[in-house]
């Protein structure tokens, strides 16, 4: 008989700050996609540093990704004991945001999710979407599980697909961009594979990724 025990776990994140002084404090918080580690997919953003404080926390499965060593890679969840993984991650990024927010005071916070990471991002929107002030989802299907109708409206929500993208082309990659339509998402289409592109990053943040 399966039994739980619920006990300390130690999690990972990173952090990347403004390279110069800025007037208002505006920050990112990316969840990486399956595989990825926190410290290599941060530099991704780094065009964006010099406006943004970058968090990026780290899935809390960590493997090898070849074999049983060499290069290892994170993960949010698989399959398995799903439910308990999903909250396990929303308990421990709400810690994680409280803890920021000891030594930080952002007039902005955008939520950013890549590929797996999306997953875990919406339902951690969802969970307290009022502590964020805009979603911006990137390759991913939306969760089955979650109702985009309980978003609220004010907050601008955003899907990104690149033209390359790996994992949807064709048929595939239009129904997903009008699934995410339907949902009130604005879709932005973009030259590119299943990566995340500083620039489309800046071109959605608009206005405040200039400090207006």
């Amino acid at each position: 008989m399966e039994h739980t025990l619920k006990s300390v776990k130690t999690y990972r994140y990173e952090i990347q700050a403004p390279q110069t002084s800025v007037t208002k404090q505006k920050m990112i918080i990316a969840l990486h996609g399956y595989g990825q580690l926190a410290k290599y997919f941060i530099r991704k953003f780094e065009a964006l540093s010099s406006e943004y404080l970058i968090v990026c926390p780290e899935g809390p499965h960590r493997f090898y990704l070849k074999g049983s060593s060499g290069r290892v890679g994170a993960s949010w969840m698989t399959k398995e004991v799903r439910e308990m993984d999903i909250e396990d991650n929303v308990h421990w990024l709400n810690a994680l945001i409280d803890e920021l927010k000891e030594h930080y005071t952002p007039d902005s916070i955008t939520l950013l999710g890549f590929s797996q990471g999306a997953a875990t991002a919406a339902r951690w929107y969802q969970q307290n979407p009022k502590q964020f002030d805009r979603l911006i989802l990137w390759a991913a299907v939306f969760p089955p599980d979650l109702d985009a109708g309980t978003f609220p409206k004010e907050n601008p929500m955003h899907f990104v697909l690149g033209s390359e993208d790996e994992y949807y082309q064709g048929e595939g990659a239009e129904a997903l961009k009008n699934s995410y339509l339907e949902l009130g998402f604005k879709v932005h289409a973009y030259e590119g594979t299943h990566d995340i592109d500083s620039k489309v990053v800046a071109e959605i943040l608009g206005p405040l990724f200039h400090g207006i």
